[in-house]
């Protein structure tokens, strides 16, 4: 088990298909978290343990699916299979089925290659030394329960969906493009189109397909977003809205065809929020532009800088009583109106809804803003083993220099022109690294700042402007 520690991440379990996780292991891991569910609740074996799951539309996801119904079946947990379906789908089957947790088996945006586990209890993410704790329960060996459990399918999609378009307000006609990159969403995405009153339009790639025959399901990635803005230019579409792999996060390009970052996006949900929900929290995570947290100020609410990672920023919400959440990468939470987990079609929902309330096209709503130069989100390749002792000799380095930066999740150096930050990737063999400034020229100088951090551990800055 040593060997294959590093997939015990922050916030889910990730690895290859086949070899780091093979049925046998997905088994056996369904099986340690109906005993670890159970146990953490207090119950009896006879105590009914009613478990959730979910799977992506990768090659591997059919074979380790059954494998982890299985599992937890030996576990002793009453199993509720719903298929093939987008991650938030399953959360919201959670609170359908009123189940004491669920297992979604995704792969998110990881190459195709890969699969991996998010995982419910009690509607809460289980993160963190909690996933340390199930590793340590899987090391130790899990014995069945006596009573074995039983695994039936649910269909779950009919009723997300009508969850999702409940409270849509209609406003005036709009004509919009999604992509679903071949992934989950394409399960959902063509019938929540065609339902939305006043909106017309088209969906690409809806097909599923584990390969990701034209583009990878990730939206962050600008090239992954060409066959959009062709698509949105030949039909004159003025909204176009990708989708990642499980359908989690979000991407949008306004009428021109432009990239709208997810700290975008969050400005415009809060201005829209806020009015009727003063003072109240807003979630951005550390990548985030400062114009977001200025912005949330501006519109009378309390704008929080907080860790990147899903679980995270959920387990932060329920502290608060954000109504509102968001990550640069387009994880967008909204607990106003919704029930405040990442969902990037119920966003998609929202934000067609934003966009057709007024005559204005999505780029006017932003109008106004100062002017912001960033560099993209950029991943430096580093090993798993490495990657935490360097961001700790960072720290350190920031702490003797005395300068203003946050430590809440890797470091972000803050200077008059700007900002730039450094973290540990918690999904890859990673540091992930943003710059921001307010010209082109501090921009730069920053981007430089922190290329001489990275040399001194022998990492080079990428080529960002061709990143």
């Amino acid at each position: 088990m040593s060997n294959i520690a590093h997939i015990f991440r922050e916030y889910d379990i990730r690895g290859i298909a086949g070899s780091e996780l093979s049925t046998d292991r997905v088994a056996d891991l369904g099986l340690a978290f109906a005993t670890h569910v159970r146990q953490e609740a207090g119950g009896q074996p006879a105590d009914p343990l009613v478990i959730c799951t979910g799977r992506d539309g990768r090659n591997s996801s059919p074979t380790l699916a059954a494998a982890l119904a299985d599992g937890l079946a030996r576990g002793g947990a009453e199993v509720i299979e719903c298929g093939l379906v987008p991650t938030p789908a399953l959360y919201f089957a959670n609170y359908h089925f009123a189940a004491a947790g669920a297992i979604m088996l995704t792969g998110s945006h990881n190459p195709p290659e890969y699969n991996g586990l998010k995982m419910v209890r009690h509607n809460q993410s289980v993160y963190g030394a909690e996933i340390q704790a199930l590793r340590r329960r899987l090391e130790a060996g899990v014995t069945p329960a006596g009573q074995p459990g039983t695994i039936r399918q649910e269909p779950i999609l009919a009723r997300y969906l009508a969850r999702i378009l409940a409270d849509f307000k209609p406003g005036r006609a709009i004509r919009v493009v999604l992509d679903c990159g071949n992934g989950a969403t394409g399960v959902v995405a063509p019938e929540l189109l065609a339902r939305l009153p006043g909106v017309t339009g088209e969906v690409l790639f809806a097909e599923v397909d584990g390969n990701f025959p034209n583009h990878h399901p990730d939206p962050t990635v600008p090239k992954n977003l060409l066959h959009l803005q062709r698509r949105m230019q030949e039909t004159g579409a003025e909204l176009g809205i990708a989708f990642d792999g499980d359908g989690d996060r979000i991407g949008a390009l306004d009428e021109a065809g432009r990239v709208v970052w997810g700290d975008r996006l969050m400005i415009l949900f809060a201005r829209d929020i806020l009015p009727q929900r003063p003072g109240a929290t807003i979630i951005g995570d550390v990548k985030c532009s400062q114009l977001l947290f200025d912005a949330v100020a501006q519109a009378g609410g309390t704008p929080l800088m907080w860790k990147t990672g899903h679980s995270l920023v959920k387990t932060k919400m329920r502290e608060t009583g954000a109504p509102l959440a968001g990550e640069m990468s387009g994880h967008l939470f909204f607990a106003d109106r919704y029930l405040g987990y990442d969902d990037a079609l119920y966003a998609a929902v929202r934000l067609i809804e934003l966009v057709a309330s007024g005559p204005e096209p999505l780029s006017q709503r932003l109008h106004g803003l100062p002017d912001c130069f960033a560099t993209p989100e950029l991943r430096l390749e580093c090993p798993d083993d490495r990657k935490f002792q360097v961001m700790e000799r960072v720290v350190r380095e920031q702490e003797r220099l005395g300068g203003d930066f946050s430590a809440v999740d890797g470091v972000r150096v803050r200077t008059a022109q700007g900002w730039w930050l450094l973290r540990v990737s918690n999904t890859q063999p990673a540091l992930v690294a943003r710059v921001e400034a307010n010209s082109r020229v501090h921009l730069q100088q920053l981007v430089e700042a922190l290329a001489t951090v990275l040399a001194k551990e022998g990492i080079a800055m990428p080529d960002w402007q061709e990143a």
